[in-house]
């Protein structure tokens, strides 16, 4: 009759064992899918479209059709690799981008292009402000062009605002 017990209990310790390695198992599969889903990123685009572009498209990740990176492409665009009008990403091209590495009319970002305004840790633009800026009037640590005002020239700046541009000129 032990024999019967002590497979009894025996039977009962594997069948729990296997009910504990079921449920990781189980567990191990939810967080596989869940980092393959963020592998593949998320896209969303509105129905809502522009001059033939969506009004918001947002893209991450990589397409599993394609498997090339998602580009958001829209009037906003917001996506690791974004372009439209108002652009948001990691790289990004628009009318106004903001990013960090940022290419736009006007560009705001770790490393800013901007062909009128770029605000940024390094940018360079018509008007440039930044860690190292390069522009017509460039402003920052390391300031290089026409009107480049620096570490050592900050002080010129307001007398060339005042002068060129009519700030704080009073009256």
């Amino acid at each position: 009759m032990s024999d019967k017990f002590e497979q009894t209990d025996r039977e009962q310790e594997m069948a729990e064992r296997i009910e504990e390695l079921e449920e990781k198992v189980d567990r191990l599969t939810q967080v596989q899918v869940a980092a393959i889903k963020q592998t593949m990123g998320y896209e969303y685009r509105s129905q809502a479209t522009l001059f033939g572009l969506p009004l918001i498209h947002i893209a991450q990740g990589i397409d599993p059709e394609t498997g090339k990176m998602r580009v958001a492409k829209g009037i906003i665009a917001i996506g690791g690799v974004a372009m439209g009008g108002f652009a948001i990403g990691g790289m990004c091209f628009g009318v106004i981008a903001f990013g960090g590495l940022s290419l736009g009319i006007i560009g705001i970002g770790g490393v800013a292009i901007g062909l009128l305004l770029a605000l940024g840790g390094m940018a360079v633009g018509t008007f440039a402000l930044g860690g190292m800026a390069v522009g017509y009037i460039a402003i920052g640590g390391g300031a290089f062009g026409v009107h480049a005002f620096g570490g050592q020239n900050m002080h010129q700046l307001i007398p060339f605002l005042k002068e060129y541009f009519g700030i704080g000129a009073g009256g």
